[in-house]
């Protein structure tokens, strides 16, 4: 129990020295653009960008929410050296999920499931990697719409993250002082009997069209 204590702390603490650094760096504004700060559960989805995206999304909750908001993070990522795993699984806020599914020996909606079993709110990125392409966003993964059957009493929050691959771009290990902002979208939820799909289409959507650079992407 002290183990888990300190361990808490420590993530507490650090969640608390990041944000004052990222709010520091970038200036982040949080845009409440058909949502509001709320004490619900939630899965805020975003576009994924940086290493430094779920820092900056999650600067922009108040102290009460972030100490209970996890980043979900690919496990081959942050356990590839003892670095890495250190910052993820103390420092960090973060569920490791593994995404190869031929080698995992964990099925990653378990996982994110007994997260919010918890009553942990989660920060996903259902692109499922950076997008490193001139796209503004890649193909949506099933995930968030796994999450979204399973727990229906939790809102889904898309937020469009702008500017951090400017940040913080590939292989960088410095920031770049530039403005920032998260902005975040009002809740969606699966329609009753809606195709995954469609769910998929439309939640893609909603994050493009928060999009200030290109109003989003029509058939």
């Amino acid at each position: 129990m002290a183990a888990i204590n300190y361990k808490r702390y420590l993530q507490s603490f650090s969640g608390s020295v990041l944000a004052l650094v990222s709010r520091a760096v970038t200036g982040v504004r949080p845009i409440w653009s058909g949502s509001s700060p709320s004490h619900r559960q939630r899965i805020y989805f975003a576009n994924h960008t940086s290493h430094g995206d779920f820092i900056l999304l999650s600067s922009c909750l108040s102290q009460e929410e972030r100490a209970r908001t996890c980043a979900v993070a690919g496990a081959d990522y942050w356990r590839s050296n003892r670095i890495r795993k250190v910052m993820a699984e103390v420092l960090l806020r973060t569920v490791l999920v593994e995404r190869n599914w031929v080698e995992r020996s964990e099925d990653p909606m378990v996982v994110m499931l007994d997260a919010m079993g918890k009553g942990e709110s989660l920060i996903i990125f259902p692109e499922g990697t950076r997008n490193m392409t001139d796209e503004p966003l890649l193909r949506f993964r099933s995930g968030l719409y796994n999450l979204a059957i399973a727990r229906p009493d939790v809102e889904l929050i898309p937020c469009w993250i702008e500017n951090m691959s400017r940040v913080l771009p590939k292989g960088a290990f410095l920031p770049v002082p530039l403005l920032c902002r998260v902005i975040f979208g009002a809740p969606i939820a699966v329609a009753e009997g809606e195709p995954h799909k469609d769910f998929l289409h439309r939640a893609r959507q909603a994050l493009l069209d928060m999009n200030p650079d290109a109003k989003g992407e029509r058939p």
